[in-house]
């Protein structure tokens, strides 16, 4: 089966299919109306479990004639203007084109000798998002798989710099809309669950820095050690950006590392109107960072960047067949960019072994568009989930909770003629869910206060203020059904 294999032998081969299946994707975006088909699990499971991978069909055409069936009719699609649910974003064409060229060459860039020019223009981006998060001429990162890995590896360094080798005293403090990871982080780091202390949030969803300091201050009096301060820019559910310089004062003051969770937010890097929201984000010792959320990248491209490039070695690992100790080389390449002559391995900063050339992609989009063309589509969406808000604040039919600083929208209906919250919480999942299933629109779910709200996540500059009303009276729809024959069989 040589012939399957990409060589300069099979080029055109390769051509041909490639083509097709991009054609075949192009039409399918074109032509595809709704983000979903509504297709169920019991109804789309059977057709998958039916096919014989043992049997293969031998034939590029065939196979996604077979895709079609199994994927690609029935994928959620995120280009479509009523995909309004979770952080996903859909991608700009020169992001995919980066794509296309990592995967047929599979650099993977662990190492100088795997990936070469890779290794550099990764550095090259990690530079240049370190200038503008402005964390200074020491800092440093990684290309990672997502926030979840980012934020891991920086608490792995903040528990590496802390005073103590005392798991059990360590503390790390984030507030309570901070995402999940950092519990998670937590526990794969060997810290106990009480390790992290929760801090309340104001009116507007962002950190309480006098609830912070007041648990610095009890934390330090009980002999434990604050290890690192979680701030977010950009919560999940509320896009909400904690108060940066107050935390970096309160950081610096209690000597504990800076963490900002900028998995969200780190569009306002290039944002032409709001990069001052992020003001104090150049204090922190880590910063995570989504670049397929808020720069309209293709899944994977995220990075962690640190501000002292040597905290990096608590990551580091030697295997005497991948990256031995540093020595300098006979033809390394020349010293630029901090190199010193050594060869640069990039595995020796990531948590990961083998990974991809996913910097290309961004390296692509920088290239073609520029920051200002991303940071304009960032500040699209961010305009309008300000005038979304300004349609749920006028709308007697639902309560809206804050009025946002990003791109979410977390509402709840409200039906005049029903005080029960059970049966509006009910009301609010079935409007969501019936939704779902109609296909003519995705929207989230979360909890505020213990009730049932939906949410508005908005990363489309195509989406705009007739699909979000549009999307509101659907929703309004199907929960004054569910009310209307609840209220019935309960008479």
């Amino acid at each position: 089966m040589r012939s399957h294999l990409l060589n300069d032998m099979t080029a055109e081969r390769y051509r041909r299919s490639v083509t097709e299946g991009v054609e075949r994707v192009a039409n399918r975006l074109a032509t595809t109306r709704r983000p979903f088909t509504g297709v169920t699990p019991d109804e789309l499971a059977p057709v998958v479990s039916a096919i014989d991978l043992d049997r293969p069909l031998g034939d590029a055409s065939a196979a996604l004639d077979e895709l079609e069936d199994v994927y690609l009719r029935d994928a959620v699609y995120f280009h479509s203007p009523r995909y309004l649910a979770h952080l996903n974003c859909p991608v700009v064409i020169p992001a995919v084109l980066g794509e296309a060229v990592l995967s047929a060459v599979n650099s993977s860039l662990d190492t100088w000798d795997q990936s070469a020019g890779g290794t550099l223009i990764e550095r090259r981006l990690i530079d240049w998002t370190a200038q503008r998060i402005g964390l200074g001429p020491a800092a440093d990162g990684v290309f990672t798989s997502g926030g979840t890995q980012s934020n891991l590896q920086a608490l792995l360094l903040a528990r590496q710099e802390a005073k103590t080798t005392d798991l059990a005293k360590l503390r790390i403090f984030s507030s309570e809309c901070s995402h999940f990871s950092v519990q998670k982080s937590a526990t794969l780091l060997g810290l106990g669950p009480e390790a992290v202390v929760s801090i309340p949030v104001d009116r507007d969803k962002r950190m309480q820095t006098v609830a912070l300091a007041a648990e610095l201050e009890r934390c330090r009096a009980e002999g434990l050690v604050p290890m690192a301060v979680v701030a977010t820019a950009g919560t999940t559910d509320f896009g909400s950006i904690d108060p940066l310089p107050e935390i970096a004062e309160l950081a610096g003051l209690y000597e504990t590392w800076m963490h900002v969770d900028a998995a969200y937010g780190c569009g306002l890097l290039v944002s032409p109107a709001r990069r001052h929201l992020l003001d104090g984000i150049e204090h922190a010792d880590s910063v995570t960072v989504d670049y397929h959320k808020s720069f309209f990248q293709p899944v994977s491209s995220s990075a962690v960047l640190v501000r002292d490039a040597a905290t990096l070695r608590h990551a580091t690992y030697h295997a005497d067949y991948l990256n031995p100790r540093p020595t300098v080389e006979v033809g390394a390449p020349p010293a630029s960019g901090g190199l010193r002559g050594s060869i640069p391995n990039q595995v020796d900063k990531s948590l990961q072994t083998t990974r991809r050339f996913d910097a290309l992609k961004l390296w692509m989009t920088l290239r073609v568009m520029g920051a200002d063309g991303v940071g304009q589509l960032f500040d699209e969406v961010c305009d309008l989930t300000a005038a979304g808000w300004e349609l749920l604040a006028a709308d007697p039919r639902y309560d809206v909770v804050v009025r946002p600083q990003l791109s979410t929208l977390v509402y709840r209906y409200i039906p005049r003629s029903v005080t029960d919250p059970v049966l509006i919480d009910r009301a609010n999942l079935h409007a969501r869910k019936a939704l779902f299933a109609s296909g003519e629109a995705v929207v989230a779910g979360t909890k505020v206060g213990g009730r049932q709200y939906l949410k508005f996540t908005l990363l489309n500059p195509e989406t705009t203020t007739e699909d979000i009303a549009a999307v509101l009276d659907l929703i309004a729809g199907h929960a004054e059904q569910f009310l209307g024959e609840n209220l019935v069989h309960a008479s």
